[in-house]
């Protein structure tokens, strides 16, 4: 619960220890708790997904004010599904996704103001993670959102459709859902994906300090108001 870190300059106060192979941190700054993704290939699959459920009752847990600010480090921010571990296991595919959607309905009505900060590639069911969150900020030159769903022959289901058409414009959505179009931080922060593109060592503060100036909000309130607000998307993703 004290252990400290920090990965990218942070200076970050661990509140919860990674067991030993996980690399999924969450760390406490003032009124800011920090879900650290780390470095390498983010995927979910059981194990992960496991991690950051346990890590999110941590948050719902910790006193206010507080806000959250998902960040990790290198190329890829979230990569999305486990393909791997799906391949392994074919026979699990309903329930392995009813738990991936389970996450992404929690995270979108988790009563805490929520920032993704994307400094690299948020593919798929990672980009949807990234729109489960109140907001984005994505690096301007190594930031990308692509949903590949197209081109990996893997169908939306309808929950997750109803989480990218209800955080997307109609024309971006449809854009995004049937080209597989990468977006750099540019572009998404023009067409709304994100809410701005920041230089390589401007994204983490501007992420702090959005979530900072929000950390304020009563829990209570911010709860009520998600789940009236994305209540039919919630229970597109859980039902």
């Amino acid at each position: 619960m004290g252990e400290q870190s920090s990965r990218q300059g942070y200076g970050r106060q661990g509140i919860a220890v990674c067991q030993p192979g996980c690399v999924i941190e969450l760390h406490r700054d003032g009124d800011l708790l920090l879900l650290d993704l780390g470095e390498g290939d983010h995927r979910f699959n059981p194990d992960t997904i496991a991690r950051i459920e346990h890590l999110l009752d941590e948050v719902e847990g910790s006193p206010e004010p507080r806000a959250l600010v998902t960040v990790a480090t290198g190329k890829i921010w979230h990569n999305g599904l486990d393909l791997d571990w799906l391949g392994a296991h074919p026979d699990q595919m309903g329930e392995f996704l009813g738990s991936v959607q389970r996450l992404l309905a929690r995270l979108l009505v988790l009563p805490v103001p929520t920032v993704a900060a994307v400094q690299g590639h948020a593919f798929a069911a990672g980009a949807m993670f990234a729109l489960a969150h109140d907001t984005r900020l994505m690096r301007a030159d190594r930031g990308f959102f692509c949903l590949p769903e197209i081109d990996i022959k893997i169908p939306f289901t309808p929950g997750m459709a109803a989480l990218i058409q209800a955080r997307l414009t109609p024309a971006v959505a449809h854009e995004a859902m049937t080209t597989g179009r990468r977006y750099g931080g540019e572009d998404a922060a023009a067409l709304g994906i994100a809410g701005g593109a920041f230089g390589e060592d401007e994204i983490g503060p501007a992420a702090l300090e959005l979530a900072r100036s929000r950390a304020g909000k009563d829990a209570a309130t911010l709860g009520a108001i998600k789940k009236v607000a994305d209540g039919a998307t919630y229970a597109a993703l859980t039902g």
